[in-house]
Formats: structure tokens, C-alpha cells, sequence
């Protein structure tokens, strides 16, 4: 919290012996009621603007890439997203009853010692799609400075830092900085920026799609092609790594969702904006991502150039370009002011989307994670530092490699690191705690949330055991595994839900441990 007062009034409202306790500090404090203001619309507007961001957009495209028709994709986006909904429901109401941070949550089942396993995992998937959201925002920002100035794509030649080259790395770190400028602003930032960017991405989505559409002669050609999928026994197995992987998407949401509804007015304004922000933005915008990429289709026909079109930065950087894509005799746009217009448009548009959604979805979790480890040392800010290095670190432009690496390696491998997660939180507040909570004990290193709850440790571990030779074939690590573990693994999130959330329910009934 930046504001001084809000600070104190959020620590006041504890315990005076809690005031040198080493687990609380300003940000992980309850809210106190006056700064409670955030409104149904508040919380649609932020899945409206997280909902529209480019690895959205990629989702869609890459579903299409893989062969999937229009229906096909469309089907499994709004039926992952349903089912995504439900715990990230079931984890905002403590967010919102009692007005606290998910790490601080997470004492509550793990222990005040063993939260910070759930929280540095979850942290650490956050670095890696910071990276990735930092890096599209980084190559947006290259392919508006390539229409201005062509000779900008060579620049430094064959020189590459880290496997990127010397125009991506420059336009990468700059967009990181931009992110940290803005992290350093506090939490209040963020809701303006959530409020006025939604729209603003829209706009650009839709003056994309009626390019697409016009170029391709409308949409005849994405409803005309069909799914490479002949029967439903070929669908299935494509269909349900999907799935996981439209689940795994916002798999880290439904962990740190109470990091933003403990600032809601009420559980009607959480629950029903989030239940209209979500499932029905992420619909509408992947459609226009299955639009057109479809389209795009019909007007890049080079094999080299339609494996890349899942991705609205390449997209952008051909229709900018001012040298003609390959298979065609010259640029798609020919006026140089025109390619200029369009790329700063584009460019408004992905840094917008980026900004707002590596913010919300990816530094205000990880940066609380982080102050958990150390609250007297770790403030917001120095958390959100430490996810902007390490997304560095982690190299998120391998990531983006292909679709296939994208969406069935990194979607749903870490898909199988949450799932457990979550099922051990809800069973605990809903099932075994019946949603009461002693807050002042949270903070207490002593108290009766002490050390770590070795039972959620054990659940964690053997949930994510199962899935684990499935995702190392898959990242590559091992050449092969019995087909009985790679069936497993495209189940990944749901095998790692309810395998830990019932062995969690049956270890603490067996134990007696009280709730």
C-alpha cells in the first residue's frame, strides 16, 4: 500500500501484539473496509482487460493452428473457461470476507511456514509469463520502430544476447522497464489502468478482424475449412490436452484471486462481475483470434508463413512490413504512411493489453508471494522487482517457440504444479473449515496456523507425482514414458485437483487435526 494512512489504518485494525509480528507488514493486511471500493464493474473491467491480452489471442490461433475447425475451437475455450470459473469463485470469497492476500490464505492449509511452498510455486509461474507478456510487448514495440525504420530489424547484425537479437533485446528490456515504472505506482494504479485500457484493446482487436475479413473476402473461408479431426476418436485426444491447457490458462488466477477481490465491496460484486468478465469476454475475444488467424489463412498461403500465424505480432509485423511476404509480389500495405499509421495503432493496442494484463495477472500475485517470504524485508514493489528479473531469467521467448510449445508444454505442464494446489485450498476453506477463519492467528508465527501442515505438503507432492513422466516427455527431458502416464498428463489439471484435495480431506479427517 503506498498511501501511508491506508497502511496504518490496514496494521491498526490487528492486534497491538501482531505489530512486530515477522509475517505481516502493509501489503499483506487485511484491507480495512475503507479501502474496500471495488465495484462489480471493477472486477468484469479486469478480466475484461486480462481476458484481452495477446496469449489470448495466441490460445485461439494456436487451437486453429493445430487443426481444430472454428466450432472446435470455440467449443473448448468456452468450456474450459466454465470450468476454470468454479475455483476461482470458491477462493475469492475469503479474499473478499476477510480481506486477505492469497499467500496469507495459504497459511491456512499449509501452515504460516508451508505457505510459502504454494506461494513460490505460484510465483514462479508468474516470472515465466511476465517474461512472456514482456517479450510480446517488446516485439510490438520492434514492429512499430521497423515500419518507422526499416533498417532497425539488422540492427547489430548477427550480435544476439541471451538467443535474442539486438533489436528484440533493446525493444525487450525497454518494455520491461515500462512495466516496473508502472509496478512502482501501487495497487490503485492498477485499477485506474484496468478500467480504461479494456476498451481501448477492443477497438484494436476489431479494426484487425476487419482487415482479415476484408483481405480474405470475408468469412467464407474460416467457415468453410473443416477440422482435420475426421471422427471423434481423432478429436478426443486433441481435445482434452486443449482443454487442460484453456483450464491451465487462468489456472494461476484461481489460486491469487483473493489478492483482488480482498479489495471488493461485497461477494455480490465480485462474484457477479467476475462471473460476466470471464467466461464471456474470453469467448469473444478468442473468436476474433479463431477469425483471424482463419482469415489470415486464406491470404498468407507460404507453408513457412501459416505455422506462424497463431501469433498477432508476426501478423502485425507482415502487414507492416515493407517487403512483401512470402509468396506474394509485393508489400500487403504500399503507402509508407499507411504501414506507419497501422503500426502505432497495433502498437497502442498489444502495449496496452500487455501492460494491463502482466500487472494484474502476473506481478501483483508473485510480488505478495515474494513480501511473504520476508514481509519486514520485502515490500510490493521490491516483489514485483523480483518477478521482473527473474521473467527475465527465464527466457520466455523459448516458450513462445511454437504454438505446440506454448499451449501443451507450458499451459498444461504447469497446470499440473496449480491443480493441486487449488484443490487443497478449497477443500480446506469450504469442506473442512466451513469458511471460518481466525485472521489475527494467520499473522502469528506461534499461533494455531503455525509451521508447516505437513499433511497439505504430502497431498501437494503426490499430485503432482502422477503427472510428472507425462511432462517430462513432453518438455523433452525423457525420450519416452508407458502411454498409461502420457494419458495421465493430459489430464493434468484435474488428476492434480482432486487427487491432492481428497488425500488432503481423508489425511486431516484420519489425523484429527483440527480445522
Amino acid at each position: 500500500m503506498n498511501d501511508p494512512k491506508a497502511a496504518a489504518e490496514a496494521l491498526a485494525q490487528l492486534p497491538p501484539d501482531l505489530a512486530n509480528s515477522p509475517l505481516l507488514n502493509a501489503d499483506l493486511a487485511p484491507v480495512p473496509a475503507s479501502q474496500r471500493n471495488w465495484s462489480t464493474w471493477n472486477f468484469a473491467a479486469l478480466w475484461i482487460s486480462m481476458a484481452h491480452c495477446i496469449p489470448t489471442y495466441m490460445l485461439a490461433g494456436g487451437l486453429i493452428s493445430s487443426g481444430m475447425s472454428w466450432k472446435e475451437a470455440l467449443f473448448t475455450i468456452a468450456l474450459g473457461n466454465i470450468i476454470v470459473l468454479v475455483p476461482i469463485l470458491l477462493n475469492a470469497h475469503p479474499g473478499t470476507r476477510y480481506g486477505i492476500p492469497f499467500p496469507v490464505l495459504a497459511r491456512a492449509s499449509f501452515g504460516t511456514s508451508g505457505a510459502n511452498i504454494p506461494a513460490v510455486l505460484r510465483a514462479i509461474v508468474a516470472c515465466g509469463w511476465f517474461g512472456i507478456q514482456t517479450f510480446i510487448g517488446g516485439e510490438a514495440v520492434k514492429t512499430f520502430l521497423v515500419a518507422l525504420w526499416p533498417g532497425f530489424a539488422t540492427l547489430g547484425g548477427d550480435f544476439s544476447m541471451m538467443g535474442l537479437s539486438l533489436p528484440s533485446a533493446i525493444t525487450f528490456l525497454g518494455f520491461w522497464a515500462l512495466n516496473i515504472w508502472i509496478i512502482y505506482r501501487g495497487m490503485n494504479a492498477v485499477r485506474v489502468f484496468e478500467n480504461w485500457a479494456a476498451p481501448i484493446v477492443l477497438v484494436m482487436a476489431l479494426m484487425l478482424l476487419g482487415w482479415a475479413v476484408n483481405e480474405a473476402g470475408g468469412l467464407g473461408p474460416m467457415l468453410e475449412k473443416p477440422s482435420k479431426y475426421a471422427t471423434f476418436s481423432d478429436f478426443w485426444p486433441a481435445f482434452v490436452p486443449a482443454l487442460i491447457g484453456m483450464i491451465g490458462f487462468w489456472a494461476t488466477l484461481s489460486l491469487n484471486i483473493p489478492d483482488f477481490t480482498r479489495y471488493g465491496k461485497g461477494q455480490r460484486e465480485q462474484m457477479l462481475g467476475q462471473t460476466l468478465g470471464l467466461p464471456t469476454t474470453m469467448l469473444a475475444f478468442s473468436a476474433m483470434g479463431v477469425m483471424i488467424t482463419s482469415a489470415s489463412q486464406a491470404i498468407f498461403t507460404a507453408p513457412e508463413v501459416q505455422s506462424k500465424l497463431w501469433d498477432p505480432v508476426f501478423l502485425l509485423a507482415e502487414m507492416t512490413s515493407s517487403v512483401a511476404p512470402a509468396g506474394m509480389d509485393a508489400p500487403l500495405i504500399a503507402s509508407g504512411l499507411l504501414r506507419a499509421i497501422i503500426a502505432v495503432v497495433a502498437l497502442l493496442g498489444v502495449g496496452i493489453a500487455t501492460i494491463s494484463v502482466n500487472i494484474a495477472a502476473n506481478v501483483v500475485s508473485p510480488a505478495n508471494d515474494f513480501a511473504n517470504l520476508a514481509p519486514r524485508h520485502i515490500s510490493f514493489q521490491t516483489g514485483g522487482l523480483i518477478t521482473g528479473i527473474l521473467g527475465i531469467v527465464m527466457m520466455p521467448w523459448k516458450l513462445l517457440a511454437s504454438a505446440g510449445d506454448y499451449i501443451f508444454t507450458w499451459l498444461v505442464g504447469y497446470s499440473a504444479l496449480l491443480g493441486p494446489i487449488a484443490g487443497i485450498m478449497v477443500v480446506d476453506y469450504w469442506l473442512l473449515r466451513k469458511q471460518e477463519l481466525d485472521v489475527p492467528e494467520l499473522y502469528r508465527p506461534e499461533g494455531k496456523y503455525k509451521g508447516t501442515n505437513m499433511i497439505a505438503v504430502v497431498s501437494l507432492v503426490l499430485g503432482i507425482l502422477p503427472n510428472l513422466p507425462g511432462f517430462l516427455k513432453v518438455a523433452g527431458a525423457i525420450p519416452s514414458v508407458p502411454s498409461f502416464f502420457e494419458t495421465i498428463y493430459t489430464y493434468a489439471w484435474f488428476i492434480g485437483f482432486f487427487v491432492s484435495g481428497g488425500l488432503y480431506y481423508l489425511g486431516t479427517l484420519l489425523s484429527g487435526r483440527k480445522s
